[in-house]
């Protein structure tokens, strides 16, 4: 298990082929990557993501933990990054790697769920007028949690 939470870009094409081929044993891999999309207005220009270094660190790693255990994984992966990004930035990764596709699928939904709507990390919008909004929590992204 690996858990990055950090400043600098990746590249999930060689993230994810590392990955892979540490993942001894498992019979399928399932990744997925994040990506800054513009506001629904298109008027941000730059997403400001703070966090809590340690506590943020306990967290995912908490959590990538229970997804091992609750589906059987051979491995995971958590990338998230902090800082200023903007659209088209990549922002976070998940990859796990199990004996059966369905465990995998399922285990990466559930990072990505726990990343959306439980990471402890405070998004902030920065707009073309040079204005700054809190990124609330949304309806959709805490129904999407309650499944698991």
């Amino acid at each position: 298990m690996k858990v990055l939470v950090q400043e600098a870009a990746f590249d999930a094409g060689a993230v994810a082929n590392e990955f892979t081929a540490s993942a001894k044993g498992a019979g399928a891999i399932v990744t997925f990557t994040g990506v800054v999309r513009e506001a629904d207005a298109g008027e941000m220009t730059i997403m400001e993501i703070e966090h809590y270094p340690g506590m943020t660190q306990k967290a995912l790693e908490k959590i990538a933990s229970e997804a091992i255990e609750r589906w059987s994984l051979a491995d995971a992966l958590v990338i998230h990054r902090h800082g200023r990004l903007a659209p088209g930035d990549q922002i976070m990764m998940v990859a796990t790697a199990s004996r059966h596709r369905k465990d995998a699928f399922e285990a990466a939904e559930f990072l990505m769920d726990y990343l959306k709507s439980r990471a402890p990390f405070w998004k902030k919008e920065i707009l073309q007028d040079g204005s700054a909004d809190w990124v609330a929590a949304k309806d959709a992204d805490e129904d999407a949690l309650k499944r698991w």
